[in-house]
C-alpha cells in the first residue's frame, strides 16, 4: 500500500510539474522607440503602457518595461549583439545584417513587418531633377550608411538609373544624420546636407516648406515596400515565452488602435511627441492609402538579393520566411 501511495504522489508531483513553469521569465523587457510617424505602433504600446497591461494578464505585473531611444539602426544593431535590446523596430536591411550576424547565437529573427511607408529623396536645390544630376559636393542624409532602409533604397535606385552594378555609386556623397538634424539641415540654405533620405512626416514637412522629390522608394520598386519589422531573438522567445506573447499582443494591440481611426492616431502622435506640425496636415499623411500599418511584410526578396549582390549578406536567405518568425509566414509576404 505505502509502495503504490508513493508512486501516486510521484505522478501527482510530475502531473503539476508539467502545469507550472521550467524557469522564471525575465524581470525587465527592454525595447527601443525611434523617431518618426513609422514608428506610431511602438509609440502607442509606449504611452497607453500596452506591454504593462498583457504582462499583467499572464500574471507578470512585476516585469519591468524599459524603452529607450537610440541614435539610428546601426546603435540598434549593436545593442542587440550587446543583448541590452530585447525588441525594437528595425529597418529591413539591418534586421538582415542581424539576422545573418547571429545565426550561431541570439537568432535574430523579425516577429514581422510593422509598416510599408515611402522614401523620398528630398532636396532644396531645384536644379537636382534626377539621379544624374547629384555631382560630388552634394551630400545625402541616411539614418545609418548601409544598414538603413534609405541607404538599401539609394542602392536600388542608383543600379536603375546607372545600370547593373552600379548600386553603390552614391556611396561617396552618403552621410549618417539623424532624421531629425537631416531635415533641419536640408531646409537650411547653408545647410551641409542637400538631400535628405525622408521619410514621413519629414518628406511632407519639407515639401511643404518648398523643397521637391528627386525620386522616391515606391516609383523604383513599383510599389509598396515594408519600412520597419518588429524584432527581437528566438533565445529571448524560447527563454521567456509568456513576456514575447505579451509584447506581441500589445504590438497587434497599437496595430488595432492605430487602424480603427487614423484622425484619433495623428492628434495621440502630435500629442506624445509635441511635434509642431498642423493636426491636419499628418491626418493627411495617416491616410494615404500607401502608408501602410500592419503585419504584412513587402518586397523584403528582393531586399535581400541588393544586399547580397552589394557583400552586405554573405549568406542570403532562401525566402523572406527565412529571417520572421513562424507566425508571420501565412501572411501574403514577398
Amino acid at each position: 500500500m505505502n509502495r503504490i501511495l508513493a508512486a501516486a504522489a510521484l505522478a501527482l508531483l510530475a502531473l503539476l510539474a508539467g502545469t507550472l513553469p521550467v524557469r522564471a521569465e525575465v524581470s525587465e523587457v527592454k525595447l527601443v522607440l525611434q523617431n518618426g510617424s513609422n514608428y506610431l505602433p511602438m509609440l502607442i504600446m509606449r504611452e497607453h503602457k500596452l506591454v504593462e497591461k498583457h504582462l499583467k494578464t499572464k500574471g507578470l505585473e512585476a516585469t519591468k518595461v524599459t524603452w529607450a531611444r537610440l541614435a539610428g539602426p546601426a546603435a540598434i544593431v549593436d545593442s542587440f549583439l550587446a543583448g541590452a535590446v530585447d525588441f525594437a523596430a528595425q529597418g529591413i536591411p539591418s534586421t538582415a545584417v542581424l539576422w545573418d550576424r547571429t545565426r550561431n547565437g541570439i537568432r535574430v529573427k523579425a516577429v514581422s513587418a510593422l509598416v510599408a511607408s515611402n522614401i523620398w529623396l528630398m532636396t532644396r536645390k531645384p536644379e537636382l531633377k534626377s539621379l544624374r544630376d547629384i555631382s560630388d559636393k552634394e551630400r545625402i542624409a541616411v539614418p545609418s550608411v548601409k544598414t538603413s532602409s534609405q541607404a538599401l533604397f539609394i542602392w536600388a535606385a542608383a543600379e536603375k538609373e546607372f545600370g547593373p552594378g552600379q548600386w553603390g555609386k552614391l556611396d561617396h556623397v552618403t552621410v549618417s544624420v539623424p532624421h531629425p538634424e537631416a531635415m533641419a539641415a536640408v531646409m537650411s540654405p547653408r545647410g551641409e546636407i542637400t538631400i535628405h533620405a525622408a521619410t514621413s512626416p519629414y518628406a511632407d514637412i519639407e515639401r511643404k516648406a518648398g523643397l521637391h522629390a528627386v525620386t522616391d522608394l515606391y516609383t523604383v520598386h513599383g510599389g509598396p515596400v515594408s519600412g520597419l519589422n518588429l524584432v527581437t531573438t528566438e533565445t529571448f522567445r524560447g527563454a521567456n515565452p509568456a513576456t514575447y506573447d505579451a509584447v506581441v499582443s500589445a504590438f497587434q494591440e497599437a496595430l488595432a488602435w492605430l487602424n480603427a481611426d487614423k484622425r484619433r492616431a495623428a492628434k495621440f502622435y502630435l500629442e506624445a511627441t509635441k511635434d509642431k506640425m498642423p493636426l491636419a496636415d499628418l491626418e493627411e499623411i495617416l491616410l494615404a492609402p500607401d502608408y501602410i500599418f500592419d503585419q504584412v511584410p513587402r518586397g523584403i526578396d528582393s531586399a535581400m538579393a541588393m544586399m547580397h549582390k552589394s557583400g552586405i549578406l554573405k549568406s542570403p536567405p532562401t525566402s523572406w520566411k527565412d529571417m520572421y518568425m513562424p507566425e508571420t509566414h501565412k501572411l501574403p509576404g514577398n
